[in-house]
């Protein structure tokens, strides 16, 4: 028998986005195909950046005790890229466990961003998932928008800010934006630090909410229409799930409305037309590509009243959540939760999915 293929899934991570990780988590660990692969838990602490190898009841995962635990080992990546993995060390001194591969189910800063991409590259670990560059471009929230708009698609216009910005000035560009507009950290997930700014009274308290979540800050124009999402899986291949439609009752969808749903509804598939949604869906194939995106994304636009679709973002670990977008728009043309993680982990290492 082939012996099973030791795959990293990492968790939590120092990002604001913690807690919802360790869901996301949850839900792939469970979900993994055991007759080929074998998942090698390695939580992150949120305070110190850690990395623990966790050996415990992953129920011990979505409620936060994992690192109570006392089978939480301290490991180290090692850059020696024959180990391609990690070290420890044990009582009877230094120890190694190569990885076949890795899973980061680490959402927002420090996971999404190309950071923890780019250490596994330097241990010679593929990773499963957006590579170092792509996540770093998808992250950037103006760069992202600069490349997409470079291909003709459309984009809100945007203004950059840096921390010693002037508030004459920025007053001056939020009128030729015109209100509403919204204020977003540069790079920032789960809509963190993000404010729909409907007068000029509001403008420099929501910048300055937005510079505790990063150095650089963009104002951006609001896109008059509704969010609508499309599910990007594959790499050469693409395949896409339905087109989801976010609707709202009020404000905008922050970090309350996407993991309570109090005034929000989301539609799988959209209500638009069927020629509407092979628009969106190949726009997103578009975007996927363009930005050099592979295994899997979530590449969110909007769509006008008039039929226009408008570039939002990408999220390159999106939420992984039995009941998270991704996975349920991908629900609705025939995959369930367990054949898409078969899916990503076959994709690597070329096996036959069923």
């Amino acid at each position: 028998m082939n012996q099973l293929k030791n795959i990293a899934v990492f968790f939590g991570g120092c990002s604001t986005e913690y807690e919802v990780s360790l869901q996301s988590a949850y839900s792939v660990i469970k979900s993994f195909p055991a007759d080929l692969y074998h998942p090698v838990l390695i939580g992150i602490d949120r305070h110190t950046g850690e990395w623990f190898l966790y050996q415990g009841d992953i129920e011990e995962i979505p409620t936060d005790r994992w690192r109570m635990q006392p089978n939480c080992i301290p490991v180290s990546p090692s850059m020696d890229r024959r180990i391609h993995g990690l070290s420890y060390f044990s009582e009877t001194g230094q120890k190694t466990l190569p990885l076949d591969a890795a899973l980061p189910i680490l959402h927002g800063k420090n996971g999404e961003d190309g950071t923890i991409q780019g250490v596994l590259h330097l241990m010679n670990v593929p990773v499963i998932g957006c590579g170092l560059l792509s996540s770093a471009l998808c992250m950037d929230k103006f760069l992202a928008h600069q490349i997409v708009a470079a291909e003709g698609i459309k984009t809100a216009n945007c203004v950059l800010l840096q921390k010693d910005f002037s508030d004459s000035e920025v007053k001056a560009q939020a009128a030729k934006l015109g209100f509403p507009l919204f204020v977003k950290p540069l790079r920032s997930g789960s809509s963190f630090g993000i404010t729909k700014v409907q007068t000029k009274s509001q403008l420099i308290p929501a910048i300055e909410e937005a510079f505790l979540h990063d150095s650089t800050v963009m104002l951006e124009e609001m896109v008059t229409g509704f969010e609508v999402g499309c599910a990007v899986l594959g790499t050469e291949d693409l395949l896409t799930g339905e087109i989801d439609e976010i609707e709202l009752s009020e404000g905008f969808f922050d970090y309350t409305e996407k993991y309570t749903l109090k005034t929000s509804q989301i539609h799988v598939p959209a209500r638009i037309s069927s020629e509407q949604k092979r628009q969106l869906k190949e726009t997103a194939c578009n975007i996927y590509r363009l930005l050099g995106c592979s295994y899997f994304a979530r590449v969110d636009m909007f769509l006008t009243p008039e039929g226009d679709i408008y570039f939002n973002e990408v999220n390159t670990i999106p939420g992984f959540t039995s009941h998270s977008r991704y996975p349920n728009m991908l629900k609705t043309v025939g995959l369930s939760f367990e054949e898409i993680i078969r899916r990503l982990l076959d994709e690597e290492f070329g096996n036959e999915t069923v």
